[in-house]
């Protein structure tokens, strides 16, 4: 086991760690090198503005994020037009990242939040225009359902010299307005997306549009193109360096400018960055404490292990597919708790039906204490907690679990925060929070203690978070139209599966016990979910 492997390889995977955590920060800030960035707020509307250091007046461009976004998700787009000589501009929509002001409707009413939006997005390009640094000119941008969005405000507004929709949905999108779009959509995103762009330029063209291929005329308005970003879906296209000089391009086209042709190579930096961040967990889980003498959990065999993890995939979306699941203003957000709770009790009530005649359920009384050798425990923390008073497991298991809460959140949370997305709550969001843990810690104890143990299958991990995803699959194929945003964020719970999966791991190795794992899972989920989807009062 890890645990056994010699003192050096984990110094040395530390100093690794460390210096690709270092590296990856400093390059990170290196990219905002040469400008100058603030905050500012436009009524209670957060927002944020890039522009180079030494520059005339120049035009600006304002950057709308989309669902279940923040500015943080848009800052390459920002980075690569400021640096080339642009006045950027991003915000927090309402109901949004550090935006206090909750949405209030129905997301597809266009009279209501649609409406809201265009008039925030309006309110932002006034204070954009009326910078010292603008020139007057502006052009807009946005993502998703913000591509919607910027559709409509520039078709309202002549003045604005181009439009960039970036995996674009827009039933308002004509032939004529509005002027100078250009529509980039990953390649491999659904393919929807792909014809819907194809049908927004084609009312231009009058059929045969081709990806890749500019129509019309910036003097007049009429340009139109469609670019596929290669190698990239829903999110990613917004990293994707042919999306930055595709936008950089047109931007540069439609006023006449040229820039020194910088684009955002962050990618390449943030995958560093957290690879170093998960790298850095194992060797400092070996200063967590022993908080069991062995191995702890259900040890299911795989006959008992297919039923426990398959029959709440199923049962959990049909329960909930007639329920009313809206009880918290989180859009979605009050969903994936119920879905958590709901999958967690059945596990649960599976798991201790199969072992209700065993010993090892899920409340086994702790062994007895064997006695202590003549030698120190085996980890600094053992050995300050046994110089002292003795501490009971349950103290073990509270120390190991805030320490790995706290890891996972805080040490993944700055620079998430930083560079990808708003990660730090603001007060309204706390108690969603909290509510949302009641369900997340509920699914990960129950999910934890399933898939481990002193006879564990080997795999049996992967199939419990497998089929969780399964889980959210067939909610999402029973009500597509209420769910559908699920699909786009799978990928997302996928690599927080990987990652913090990872660290669950090596917290059980360390402390022969699945719960500080399963609480810190639950918290971090908790935390994302609470702040990353929008508020909504419906």
């Amino acid at each position: 086991m890890i645990r056994h492997w010699p003192a050096l390889t984990r110094w040395l995977v530390a100093v690794l760690a460390v210096a690709a955590i270092v590296l990856s920060l400093v390059q990170l800030q290196r990219q905002e090198q040469g400008l100058r960035i603030t905050d500012h707020k436009v009524g209670e509307t957060p927002v944020r503005v890039f522009r180079p250091v030494q520059t005339d007046k120049a035009p600006v461009v304002v950057i709308a994020h989309g669902f279940a976004g923040s500015q943080q998700l848009m800052q390459p787009f920002a980075l690569t037009l400021a640096k080339n000589g642009y006045v950027a501009v991003t915000f927090d929509f309402t109901g949004h990242g550090r935006n206090p002001v909750p949405m209030r409707g129905d997301v597809d009413e266009p009279t209501r939040i649609t409406g809201v939006l265009v008039a925030e997005t309006g309110r932002v390009a006034d204070f954009a225009r009326a910078l010292p640094e603008s020139d007057g000119r502006i052009a807009i941008l946005g993502h998703s359902m913000a591509s919607d969005i910027v559709i409509r405000y520039a078709q309202a507004h002549p003045e604005v010299e181009a439009t960039i929709a970036v995996s674009v949905f827009s039933p308002a999108a004509t032939g004529e307005r509005p002027g100078n779009l250009l529509i980039i959509i990953g390649s491999l995103e659904p393919s929807m997306l792909i014809n819907e762009g194809l049908r927004i330029i084609n009312l231009s063209v009058g059929g045969g549009a081709e990806p890749g291929r500019s129509y019309g005329d910036f003097k007049d308005g009429s340009a139109r193109r469609l670019a596929l970003s290669s190698g990239v879906e829903h999110i990613g296209v917004l990293y994707s360096q042919d999306s930055m000089r595709e936008a950089l391009q047109w931007v540069n086209e439609a006023f006449g400018r040229h820039g020194d042709g910088w684009i955002d190579r962050r990618p390449i930096w943030m995958a560093l960055l957290f690879a170093g961040l998960i790298a850095l967990a194992w060797p400092l889980s070996r200063l967590l404490p022993q908080a069991a003498p062995e191995p702890m959990g259900a040890s299911l065999t795989w006959k008992q292990l297919l039923p426990a993890a398959l029959l709440p995939a199923v049962l959990t979306p049909l329960i909930l597919w007639k329920a009313p699941t809206e009880f918290l203003i989180i859009l979605l957000g009050d969903y994936l708790t119920l879905h958590f709770l709901v999958y967690g009790l059945l596990t649960a009530a599976i798991v201790l039906y199969l072992q209700r005649h065993t010993r090892t359920g899920l409340f086994q009384p702790r062994p007895r204490p064997l006695p202590a050798p003549h030698h120190s425990p085996g980890t600094r923390l053992d050995r300050f907690l046994a110089s002292g008073t003795v501490v009971p497991s349950a103290g073990k298991l509270a120390i190991a679990a805030l320490a790995v809460s706290a890891y996972n959140i805080f040490a993944f949370g700055w620079p998430l925060n930083a560079y990808a997305f708003s990660f730090m709550p603001i007060e309204p969001r706390l108690h969603l929070i909290a509510a949302v843990a009641v369900g997340s810690v509920i699914y990960f104890v129950t999910a934890e203690w399933m898939s481990h143990g002193k006879h564990a299958r080997r795999g049996a991990y992967a199939l419990v978070k497998l089929c969780f995803l399964l889980s959210l699959a067939i909610a999402v194929a029973l009500n597509l139209k209420k769910l559908f945003f699920l699909i786009i964020i799978v990928p997302a719970i996928l690599l927080l599966f990987l990652a913090f999966g990872l660290i669950s791991n090596w917290s059980y190795r360390a402390t022969n016990h699945p719960l500080p794992g399963a609480l810190a899972n639950a918290a971090v989920f908790a935390w994302a979910i609470g702040i990353t989807f929008p508020m909504v009062i419906r």
